[in-house]
């Protein structure tokens, strides 16, 4: 493939080799970063801090929005062969064991959203999408390398690890993590905060449970200031538990694998109902690990409040280092996986395009910062722009001002010359059209760009809403005037 790059005097020239994402961070979102950006024709150097992969983990619960994805990228068989595909799922009171209420799954959910609800123990979901990612071509997948610092100078960004070794790439990828080292030198918006929930986790052999203990639905039990959760993992024949209590958290919080007491954890249970205490109870005989249980002291941040938290620069943020949330929801995984599919498809996302220039494109790159500056003034009782220099893009955001694009598409290949060609037996031949056979793409091309500005708008306009609900009601601009008309011109 080739690709388009600029230099400091803004000249254009045309590459032979493919573009380099680096990600830092070899877990289930950096992983599937790899996968889904060398699907789409980029060159991948993933460095993960770990000298090898073990089996170290929980259950994952992965929702149709998951499925859906790792299906389109050719992972349905690797999953169904792993995971386990739960009936249903239900909610009962943790204190009276009373049913609180179910949700379909199996072939409902599947019937429903048109991919089936699955849980998987985690090393199960990472071997599957590490195998995947290796198997494309042009990733390159680095252990027991720690990244220690970065810089970018606009053209490409540099990564430099603990070792010493500098790696030059034309963009980095941060899916290290909570934890995040990426997104403090990028942010430098301090630690996540410990938030008090403790999660003891362990992983049970259902054959070593008594018959009224196993399962194949996933069961969540609520009580005050108490979350457990069960549902089977590899096929069934494991049961994944997690019991979240209120607690001290570990003097290395940033560890997520702690040894945990049993006598800790059933005394944080107090007065629950019998079955509950009775899956509990079991655990020390039907464990699959070394200890019955395992601690992991539960971290996260402030909601992010826009794209500037997300990416700066040649540098992007993505899963926990991007949005860490807590786990119930069991969204924090999929969520990671359904980045990278979003990164990927931004990549990939309208055939035959180019080129997209953005307000001055990269003939601003031509011009001294006094020519492109574009003062603000007040015109017909709003904030303007002189010029609209930037397409009404600034800092990953809007202005107000109109949203200018030039997007380029490549002609299309059916003319009526001789063209030299090499048909299916290897003979170099000459072609001659007869007839149109491409699509027009010119009446085509406006109403298509047209409608995924649109589409991406109105996405980042919900999150906006879903994040901060009174968003559209704080005076100024926003989505609404104080006359209900769109703000925009």
């Amino acid at each position: 493939m080739s690709a388009i790059s600029g230099n400091a005097h803004g000249t254009i020239g045309a590459m032979s080799t493919p573009l380099q994402l680096l990600i830092a961070g070899g877990g289930i979102g950096g992983l599937a970063a790899a996968l889904a950006v060398a699907r789409a024709g980029w060159e991948v150097r993933l460095f993960e801090r770990a000298p090898e992969f073990t089996e170290v983990g929980a259950g994952v619960q992965l929702g149709p929005n998951v499925t859906r994805i790792l299906r389109a990228w050719g992972l349905e068989d690797e999953l169904h062969a792993v995971a386990a595909f739960p009936d249903r799922l239900q909610v009962r009171n943790a204190t009276s064991g009373a049913d609180l209420g179910t949700l379909a799954l199996g072939a409902r959910a599947v019937e429903r959203y048109g991919a089936p609800y699955a849980t998987i123990h985690r090393a199960d979901l990472h071997r599957l999408l590490c195998r995947a990612a290796l198997q494309q071509h042009g990733v390159h997948l680095n252990l027991d390398h720690w990244v220690a610092g970065l810089h970018d100078d606009g053209r490409a960004v540099t990564l430099t690890t603990v070792a010493g070794q500098q790696i030059e790439g034309d963009a980095l990828l941060g899916a290290d993590g909570v934890w995040s080292h990426v997104r403090q030198q990028l942010l430098n918006d301090g630690p996540p905060r410990v938030t008090g929930h403790l999660a003891y986790r362990t992983m049970l052999r259902q054959s070593a449970l008594p018959a009224a203990l196993r399962t194949a639905q996933v069961t969540a039990w609520l009580g005050p200031r108490l979350h457990v959760v069960q549902y089977p993992v590899r096929r069934g024949e494991w049961m994944n538990v997690v019991a979240i209590v209120h607690g001290q958290p570990p003097a290395d919080a940033q560890g997520w694998d702690h040894g945990a007491n049993h006598a800790d954890l059933q005394h944080a249970l107090g007065a629950t109902c019998a079955p509950l205490r009775e899956l509990i109870a079991a655990v020390p005989e039907a464990t699959v690990n070394d200890h019955a249980w395992r601690l992991w002291a539960l971290a996260d941040r402030a909601p992010v409040q826009g794209a500037e938290q997300m990416a700066r620069g040649l540098v992007a943020l993505l899963g926990d280092a991007a949005h860490p949330m807590r786990p119930y929801l069991a969204q924090g995984a999929g969520m990671a996986i359904e980045d990278a599919a979003e990164l990927a498809r931004a990549l990939m996302s309208l055939p035959a395009v180019k080129g997209v220039e953005i307000g001055s494109g990269f003939a601003g790159t031509a011009l001294l910062g006094s020519e492109h500056n574009d003062p603000f003034e007040m015109r017909e009782g709003r904030v303007r722009t002189r010029k609209n220099h930037s397409g009404g893009v600034q800092g990953g955001i809007s202005n107000g001002e109109s949203i200018v694009m030039r997007v380029a598409f490549k002609p299309t290949s059916t003319i009526f010359k001789s063209q030299d060609s090499v048909d299916r037996q290897g003979q170099e031949v000459t072609l001659e059209a007869q007839g149109r056979h491409d699509p027009c793409v010119l009446p085509r091309a406006v109403p298509i760009v047209e409608a995924m500005v649109a589409l991406v708008l109105m996405d980042q306009a919900q999150r906006q809403l879903a994040q901060n609900p009174d968003w559209s009601q704080r005076p100024g601009p926003g989505p609404q005037s104080e006359k209900g008309q769109n703000d925009s011109p």
